[in-house]
């Protein structure tokens, strides 16, 4: 046996096939064909090409307590029409044209002139592989791939999704960023060529295959260049979160051995000023905007980097291009570290292109038609996956947001672009409510009693929907034309067909809300981990509080279910990471022997296989008596229940009770750091209760009558549908000012640091514990 073939595994069993055939296309590139490039590779893949003669695995069949055969079923049907290339019907309005992108620097390849082409799409073949993980930089792995249907589709490296795009969709926008005021674009062949010069610049810095380019900066077409730049040139990608210290930084540079690191601005370079001398591998900088501040050795401005690799040849970069493998490594997703220190996700380029088309298959994404707004950390999966490779795999366009996007200027973003898909994190979508009813609050009552009918039979038609039911209630067509248009109008989103949430948990409060507006919001779920996407929801496809049904060509199993149908959830399928870089204890508690990656959550299937989500194993609150308590229902149900609590968090772990801390809802200013002022709807709950207190201090420090008992009241309606008395809450405390990124109280994506928060409010805790005691 060839190690090729020895690395082919089908359902467990080691076998060989023999290639009866050529995989490398003979029609030119530029010429018409009859079958669609992937089409082409699945075609090839059912002769038994080389294409899968490596690194490939079939999944498991789900055993009894892995999802039922409907849910298989339902995958399978889902996937029925084979993922491929399609002709772009129409291109969708879009703002005025914005003018053309300056001119590139550095030598320019034409991809579609047939010349120097550096790898047929055809062409598609694996590395040796042992098996489905591994931990080492230069390592392979054999591939989950499925024998037919979704999940059985020839894999590509990020190269041939970029070239395929580029191929059909050259002159279409790609990119798009404010410039002086006006939007400038690139087209998908611009952006190709100028990923080009970049990758060349990498490899003139001495980038050296397998080690890292870190990004820190916010979303831009630089970062994007950069990456796939990167990835071309044998790299790692490792984005940095922008709001990483010194020595955060300085833990995922040395980590990936970054040889470059781009950074957005002096601000950012600061940082890397401080560690340059800690990183031995570290071979120059790059700043992406405003001119340096000061001149050093190997530090280098956008343009200057862009023109370093001139002498280059498009043979040298070819040659790298053409070594690299769908079964190995080309993206490093880093943890936010809100459990230990961050972990590098390893993704392979099938991780990615893979996903990326699966998850935009379900919704039916259209080819040369889909506009996103790029503004929540590309350092996160979610957003790189979405903005990025969905963006790519189907020819949409990126507009990127500005820097102050979640500071006030994101809703002036989004009713230029009119996004057909727009993804929130919970937080972002909360914060469009609040400001929602503020306006509400100061409309005239005639007015007021509109929308609030209009939003009751929204909330109908949206449950009807949901449900299957298809019936339209009276009165819909009036209430869309009087209120719900506008409304989306007014938020940008009248074109957006997936309004999508996701990275943390949102409260039913919060969906219901945009549902009243006939604008449900989709809940996703997945990992870092899983590239992503786990479990979708899309339109006629989702149900309140579930996170969706799972991505197709994919499994869940439920691990250990207790009688209710709770388990740990656990994902199979291409989605599925490589393995953290250099960590292989960690690797082995996230996958298990069979190749399952367990997710940490807690989750069970309704009888339509929509998966919700009970809670984390890690976040279960263990009482002193023994209850397994998961904080999240209980926070969502306080918040609901009073409206001007902004942040709740359980307590109790290793406790003979439950407490909770509370903050109030506090105006955020420019610098996204929460304020003592009051927030409009903090102020009308005040002033419904006769208090005119306007800051969070006065009401603090007073220890305010009217609004102490209000909160107090909600907590008790909560109490008193808690399944025990285990689960109630029996003691409460105001802390002075709301969480926030800065404050370290939460992560990039907003999500809770609970175990950061205990110790922050350590005292407090023990405070009110000791005096329950005495």
């Amino acid at each position: 046996m060839s190690e090729q073939e020895d690395s082919i595994v089908t359902n467990g069993v080691p076998v060989v096939e023999k290639s009866s055939e050529s995989c490398v296309s003979d029609i030119p590139l530029g010429e018409t064909e009859q079958l669609p490039p992937v089409a082409k590779l699945q075609q090839n893949r059912n002769h038994s090409s080389p294409l899968i003669n490596g690194g490939v695995v079939d999944h498991p069949q789900p055993n009894s307590e892995s999802e039922s055969d409907g849910e298989c079923k339902d995958s399978q049907e889902t996937a029925a029409v084979e993922p491929a290339v399609i002709t772009p019907s129409s291109i969708p309005e879009v703002p005025a044209k914005p003018p053309r992108s300056p001119g590139l620097e550095g030598p320019q390849w034409d991809p579609l002139s047939g010349a120097s082409l550096p790898l047929k799409l055809s062409d598609v073949s694996l590395a040796p592989a042992e098996q489905l993980w591994c931990t080492s930089r230069d390592q392979a792995v054999k591939l989950r791939m499925t024998e037919t249907g979704p999940g059985s589709e020839a894999p590509m490296t990020v190269h041939q999704m970029f070239l395929e795009t580029v191929e059909s969709y050259g002159d279409l926008p790609a990119l798009a960023s404010k410039k002086d005021g006006q939007w400038v674009t690139l087209t998908w062949r611009e952006y190709y060529q100028q990923c080009r010069v970049a990758a060349k610049s990498f490899l003139k810095l001495g980038l050296e295959r397998y080690h890292g380019v870190g990004i820190l900066g916010f979303n831009s077409p630089e970062w994007f260049i950069s990456d796939i730049g990167c990835i071309l040139a044998g790299g790692f990608a490792a984005g940095i979160y922008t709001t990483n210290s010194p020595e955060a930084c300085l833990y995922v540079a040395d980590n990936c051995e970054a040889n470059v690191l781009v950074v957005e601005n002096h601000k950012q370079l600061l940082k890397i000023l401080q560690i340059k001398d800690q990183l031995p591998h570290l071979k120059a900088i790059v700043q992406y905007k405003d001119e340096l501040q000061q001149k050093l050795p190997n530090l280098y401005t956008w343009a200057e980097f862009m023109k370093l690799g001139e002498e280059v040849s498009d043979e040298q970069l070819n040659a790298v291009v053409d070594s690299q493998r769908a079964n190995q490594c080309c993206t490093l997703i880093y943890t936010s570290g809100t459990t230990g220190k961050p972990k590098g996700v390893m993704l392979s380029h099938d991780n990615i292109t893979w996903t990326s088309n699966a998850a935009g298959t379900m919704p039916d994404l259209k080819h040369g038609e889909e506009v996103v707004v790029s503004y929540l950390p590309l350092s996160h999966v979610a957003a790189q996956v979405n903005d990025m490779w969905i963006a790519m795999r189907f020819a949409g366009a990126t507009y990127f947001a500005e820097p102050d996007a979640l500071k006030g200027s994101l809703g002036n973003t989004l009713k230029e672009v009119r996004p057909t898909s727009f993804l929130g994190v919970p937080r972002v979508w909360e914060k469009m409510q609040e400001k929602m009813k503020a306006i509400g609050a100061k409309s005239s009552g005639m007015r007021k009693r509109v929308a609030d009918w209009a939003k009751s039979i929204g909330l109908q038609a949206s449950y009807s929907a949901m449900n299957g039911e298809n019936l339209v209630p009276w009165g819909f067509m009036l209430a869309n034309n009087l209120v719900f248009k506008k409304v989306r109008w007014a938020m940008g989103l009248d074109r957006c067909r997936n309004c999508l949430t996701g990275a943390a948990p949102i409260t039913k409060e919060t969906l219901e809300y945009f549902m009243s507006l006939s604008l449900p919001l989709y809940e996703l779920y997945g990992m870092s981990e899983s590239t992503g996407p786990h479990t979708i929801s899309w339109e006629n496809n989702f149900k309140i509080m579930s996170c969706g049904k799972v991505v197709i060509g994919c499994q869940t199993k439920l691990d250990k279910p207790d009688e209710n149908g709770n388990g740990e959830i656990c994902f199979w399928g291409r989605h599925v990471f490589m393995g953290y870089l250099n960590e292989p204890e960690k690797t082995e508690e996230a996958l298990d022997q069979e190749g399952w990656l367990h997710s940490g959550d807690l989750g069970k299937h309704d009888k339509d296989n929509f998966l919700f989500i009970t809670g984390r194993i890690k976040e279960l609150i263990i009482t002193a008596g023994g209850e397994n308590i998961p904080p999240v229902p209980i926070e969502d149900a306080v918040k609901a229940e009073t409206a001007i609590i902004s942040n709740a968090m359980l307590l109790g772990d290793k406790l003979k009770f439950l407490s909770m801390m509370l903050t109030l809802k506090c105006v955020v200013d420019d610098n996204g750091d929460p304020t003592d002022e009051l927030t409009p709807e903090a102020l009308a709950f005040c002033q419904q209760r006769g208090v005119v207190a306007t800051k969070a201090s006065e009401i603090i420090a007073s220890k305010e009558p009217a609004i102490y008992k209000a909160i107090q009241e909600g907590i008790e309606r909560v109490n008193a549908k808690a399944p025990s008395n285990a689960q109630r809450v029996q003691k409460w405390f105001i802390l002075d000012r709301d969480f926030s990124i800065s404050g370290g109280e939460l992560g990039p994506t907003m999500k809770l640091k609970r175990g950061v928060v205990v110790k922050m409010f350590q005292e407090k805790i023990n405070a009110i514990y000791g005096m329950a005691q005495e």
